[in-house]
């Protein structure tokens, strides 16, 4: 048997990177196939045939792959948590009233 070695570590404040994987991605495409796993056995447990629960899980597999491959080459090492946290700041900014820009008065204490 020819053993295979996977080099993962790139230095000091280097991201991980496996395979293409970037950072987080590694995570998430880990999070996906755990979750493939759970939904092929509830659909064994739930009497499905072997064989469609495996092509299903194949499926839906594949498509997770290139999903994620996809977006950790779209996004890069930060990018998709950059996308996400950009959607929270808000378009428009309401005041009715105009005192929050009048001077303050200082309290004492």
């Amino acid at each position: 048997m020819i053993n295979s070695v996977y080099q993962n570590h790139k230095g000091i404040n280097q991201t991980i990177e496996f395979r293409g994987l970037k950072a987080q991605y590694i995570w998430y495409l880990g999070g996906g196939i755990v979750i493939l796993l759970i939904l092929f056995a509830g659909m064994y447990i739930l009497g499905l045939p072997p064989l469609i629960c495996a092509g299903i899980i194949l499926a839906l597999g594949v498509f997770l792959v290139v999903k994620v491959y996809k977006m950790s080459k779209a996004y890069g090492e930060y990018g998709l948590m950059k996308k996400l946290a950009q959607r929270q700041i808000p378009k428009v900014i309401k005041s009715h009233s105009r005192s929050i820009f009048y001077k303050q008065k200082r309290q004492k204490g």
